[in-house]
């Protein structure tokens, strides 16, 4: 072959072969760049964890009745393959059989943490504990905050009354009318995304996040007194985090006197 031949040969090649690593390299970066908001089905382990294990067989999808789940494609800014939830289209329904779950072969969604027991000691799936994201209210744009009747998303909560609730406060705008607005609960809320799939408002103005993102994490030095099982936190910690603060000896007359209250 002449020289001049296997030179341009070699070069469209490598013209081939960087086209063809940059198409990778840039479906890497689109799977990648927003993995952070991704939302995964009921059971679903730690993230790392998730698509370390999970072999994109879409199995879990194709057990969904609802075709809420969806494998991340090109364009989607998810790991390619990976199944993942658009709650403003289509929300978890809270199958109580947990198909999507149920149907991993390979523990990336496992039964166990969506499992409690029953009276009699036996292991049952139980779709409430599941966790797929908090729902978060924009207070800014929800129109309950403006004064204006509206429980979409508590009425059409699964979980209602534990996962959202209505407060009820004065509105101060007008003086003479009460505000019901929604309060998510992170205890009981399992970020269904159902309450985001039915606001009324252009853009949701409630919408689930990874818990991760959007949960604080309070102190090992802080207890709620109101909750016994909370003390628990404090068995196994070190001395050295504890603080105990020692109780006044004044009278409660004391401080009222001095003005110190």
């Amino acid at each position: 072959m002449p020289e001049r031949r296997r030179f341009l040969l070699s070069m469209v090649r490598g013209i081939g072969a960087a086209t063809v690593g940059g198409l990778a390299w840039t479906g890497l970066l689109d799977g990648t760049k927003a993995s952070a908001t991704i939302l995964r089905p009921p059971g679903a382990v730690p993230e790392q964890e998730f698509l370390a294990q999970c072999t994109k067989c879409g199995l879990c999808v194709e057990a969904c009745p609802y075709k809420a789940l969806q494998l991340a494609v090109p364009g989607d800014e998810r790991p390619l393959g990976t199944p993942y939830f658009r709650m403003r289209e289509t929300p978890c329904r809270m199958c109580r059989d947990i198909p999507c779950t149920v149907s991993c072969p390979t523990g990336a969604l496992a039964p166990s943490l969506v499992s409690d027991r029953d009276e009699q000691g036996r292991t049952r799936l139980n779709i409430n504990l599941t966790k797929i994201g908090l729902a978060v209210i924009d207070r800014e744009t929800c129109i309950a905050y403006w004064g204006i009747q509206c429980d979409a998303c508590y009425r059409s909560c699964p979980v209602i009354d534990k996962a959202i609730t209505v407060e009820y406060t004065k509105n101060e705008r007008t003086g003479r009318h009460a505000m019901l607005a929604p309060v998510v609960h992170s205890g009981h809320c399992t970020g269904c995304g159902i309450c985001e799939h039915v606001c009324v408002t252009k853009k949701a103005s409630v919408f689930v996040l990874p818990r991760a993102l959007v949960m604080g994490e309070s102190s090992d030095r802080y207890v709620r007194g109101w909750d016994s099982t909370d003390e628990e936190r404090m068995q196994d910690l070190p001395d050295e985090t504890k603080t105990v603060t020692p109780r006044s000896e004044k009278s409660p007359l004391d401080y009222l006197n001095k003005g110190d209250l």
